[in-house]
């Protein structure tokens, strides 16, 4: 027996819907963010540089942000009108998480893919950032939050 009135749970629902919004918020700017590089470090001379790759910089960067815009754009019909509107937002939110996998195992470039260490002289290896972290951390939250706006507090 649900004795919340129904005010309550659309309120609920709009925060769900709001909150998908503000994440696919978060990943369209995530896209724009370092996702990879090449680091190379010495001892020798006591540090290192990164030459860092951006998430637009690469086709899926550009997926991942049409994603976030398309995420933040249902989350925000979800808010203004109907509240299940933003449980669509799972979609983009899924296809993010797909192609950000993608774009690690995809084999661009040999360079990607070694690793060169010489003791303390010199060692260069690929590196993961922490663009890449924050876009697949928002995509999932995207799915969750548009499934909580879906199924939350009927």
């Amino acid at each position: 027996m649900d004795l919340q009135p129904a005010p309550r749970r659309r309120a609920t629902r709009r925060g769900y819907a709001l909150a998908v919004l503000v994440a696919g918020a978060v990943l369209a700017i995530c896209a724009v963010l370092p996702w990879a590089g090449i680091q190379a470090s010495s001892d020798l001379i006591g540090g290192g540089v990164t030459r860092s790759l951006r998430g637009t910089d690469d086709r899926f960067g550009i997926y991942t942000l049409v994603a976030g815009l398309a995420a933040a754009a249902l989350g925000l019909a979800g808010t203004l009108s109907r509240p299940r509107l933003a449980a669509l937002a799972m979609i983009p939110g899924a296809l993010a998480a797909v192609v950000l996998v993608m774009f690690i195992s995809d084999p661009k470039d040999v360079g990607d893919r070694i690793s060169i260490d010489l003791g303390g002289l010199l060692s260069i290896e690929p590196v993961i950032q922490y663009g890449w972290w924050a876009a697949l951390a928002s995509s999932l939250a995207v799915v969750v939050l548009a499934v909580l706006a879906l199924v939350g507090r009927r």
